[in-house]
């Protein structure tokens, strides 16, 4: 390695060179890292009711490598396996965002992209995320996958049924409450604003 550049910890060579020359981020603006140039990172949050497909539309731009996805569901899972519902129903998941978003920092602080797949259901939520987010020196995009209920309706039962690595039953009772809580981006802040 190149005296005065950076190893990534956890990171492979090839990925973090990859990440280092900018394959992570969409503007065209630069930052310094040491010796190296990166292209600014980006915040991706990904907004939506259970069922949105926010989880497979974060492994798509994962896969596409615009950078590194923080799944809470998943974080749940992997800590708390034998009471995984429960945690994601309590002040644990909230743990997990935490310690994601502090992830998310250094990770951005590094030139490296983040997607962040927490549903993000209220304005505030996501605006304090897109504050510190800019703060850092990180463009940010909000995906929103905007689904009919009673097509998220069907989804759910379907993965109810079957349900993946990450993923934890939601009744449609649990749905219905939410949607009802949920507040969809407006169009300012889906601009940006």
């Amino acid at each position: 390695m190149a005296t005065g550049a950076r190893r990534l910890k956890g990171i492979s060579r090839p990925s973090a060179q990859r990440m280092r020359h900018g394959r992570f981020g969409r503007s065209t603006s630069t930052r310094s890292l040491g010796i190296l140039h990166a292209m600014t990172p980006t915040l991706y949050m990904l907004c939506g009711l259970p069922g949105s497909g926010k989880t497979t539309r974060g492994k798509e731009l994962e896969a596409a490598g615009e950078g590194v996805m923080l799944n809470a569901d998943y974080w749940v899972c992997q800590l708390y396996p034998d009471d995984a519902e429960a945690a994601a129903r309590d002040e644990r998941k909230a743990r997990v965002h935490q310690v994601q978003w502090d992830l998310a920092e250094r990770l951005v602080t590094s030139g490296i992209s983040v997607i962040l797949d927490h549903g993000l259901s209220m304005r505030a939520e996501r605006d304090h995320y897109r504050y510190r987010a800019r703060n850092l020196g990180a463009d940010v995009q909000l995906i929103y996958l905007d689904v009919p209920i009673d097509t998220l309706h069907e989804r759910l039962a379907d993965r109810n049924a079957n349900l993946p690595p990450g993923a934890f039953h939601i009744s449609e009772q649990e749905l219905d409450e939410w949607a009802g809580l949920f507040e969809p981006p407006t169009p300012d802040e889906a601009a940006g604003h």
